[in-house]
């Protein structure tokens, strides 16, 4: 094998495509700011005690593992970075209020986790902690959307559902966990029949209310008809009840309801969240309430968040027009010199051309160039 050859669903990114990224990178950051979010940075590589305690198997079998060769101790390469900053919340800062925290780093999964994807997600989020209400919901909402907005994602739309609704539902059930796993999944799938035989020996109110849920999915007259159906759960009204004021604050984009989606089941507590947008497979953002993300570290808050791969987003929307550079010779004359520190400082991109490289293709576009004129350096268009 070549030296060279890097492993499946790892790849070099480019100098285009960094810049592009870089671009999104910063504006995500700047637009979490604006909303108040403070920036962590939690370290690539942790104990595996305190990376995947409380984690579930999803995340366990997606992290790559390894042992320190200083404490012979096992380490796990992140996979996601929500629970370092759960850490973070509860023992760093351990704040009484409210604590609003973003983080943009890269992550390693052991597989892809959609097709085509890579196994190294730049994977950018953003947390509030403190906060046990629907605002906190609400915001992370609206911040997600922001950040696409940001990057100038297009046709977004936003589909919500509430793990609490299937949690009422199945409330006080004798179910062990092997057919609660099959219960999930007969939901996730749809699957009528197999659901049908899973809860045969249910109180007919849950089993009922079980096989409707395959059905509610759609615009916000999904919302009614559920309130209709599930009246003797009033856990599952109550999230109903958040969903609708969820989706009232989103003007202009298109809400979608599916009550009987379960991805993230173990992870989430209440409403969670997928946007979607034009030219991507698969969500771009995932989030959602995830009260119980802090109980590991003895400290369990209240929490909402969300998160999105910046290299899946860069696929879908389009590069900025580049800053055309400005073009130099090379030389170390004083004069020289100072005017293309001067351009510098102004925020002027001066790509000096080496000696014999003048006819090299120009990655920057220059679209200007630096000349002599009666002995003054002076910026022309070329």
């Amino acid at each position: 094998m070549s030296a060279w050859v890097l492993p499946d669903h790892i790849a070099d990114v480019l100098p285009s495509e960094a810049r592009h990224i870089e671009e999104l990178r910063r504006g995500l950051l700047d637009t979490a700011r604006s909303y108040g979010y403070e920036l962590v940075m939690p370290p690539l590589l942790e104990h595996l005690e305190s990376l995947l305690t409380g984690t579930g198997e999803a995340l366990d079998l997606q992290t790559f593992k390894l042992v320190d060769q200083l404490s012979g101790r096992s380490l796990g390469l992140r996979a996601d970075t929500t629970q370092q900053v759960a850490r973070i919340d509860a023992h760093l800062l351990n704040r009484q209020g409210v604590a609003r925290l973003c983080y943009c780093g890269p992550v390693l999964h052991t597989r892809p986790d959609r097709p085509h994807a890579t196994r190294e997600p730049l994977q950018f989020g953003a947390e509030i902690y403190g906060h046990p209400g629907i605002e906190a919901d609400i915001e992370a909402v609206l911040l997600s959307l922001e950040c696409l907005r940001s990057a100038h994602a297009q046709e977004v739309s936003v589909d919500l559902a509430d793990v609490r609704i299937v949690r009422s539902l199945l409330a006080g059930l004798p179910v062990g966990m092997h057919q609660l796993a099959h219960v999930h999944g007969a939901l996730a799938a749809k699957d009528a029949s197999e659901l049908a035989s899973l809860t045969r020996d249910f109180p007919s109110a849950s089993r009922e209310g079980l096989l409707a849920l395959l059905q509610l999915y759609g615009d916000a007259a999904v919302l009614n008809e559920a309130e209709n159906l599930l009246k003797p759960f009033p856990g599952a009204r109550e999230a109903l009840s958040d969903l609708r004021a969820i989706a009232a604050r989103m003007d202009g984009v298109r809400v979608t309801f599916d009550l009987a989606d379960l991805r993230g089941y173990a992870y989430y507590s209440g409403a969670r969240f997928a946007i979607y947008a034009q030219g991507a497979s698969d969500a771009l953002v995932r989030g959602g309430r995830y009260d119980e993300v802090g109980a590991v570290f003895g400290r369990n808050r209240p929490a909402a968040g969300f998160s999105l791969d910046v290299k899946q987003l860069v696929g879908v929307v389009s590069a900025p027009p580049l800053r055309a550079a400005i073009r130099a010779p090379w030389g170390d004359g004083g004069a020289l010199s100072a005017a293309i520190a001067t351009l510098r400082r102004q925020g002027e991109t001066v790509v000096c051309v080496l000696p014999g490289h003048g006819s090299e293709v120009d990655e920057f576009h220059c679209d200007r160039e630096l000349v002599l004129v009666d002995g003054n350096w002076v910026v022309k268009a070329i």
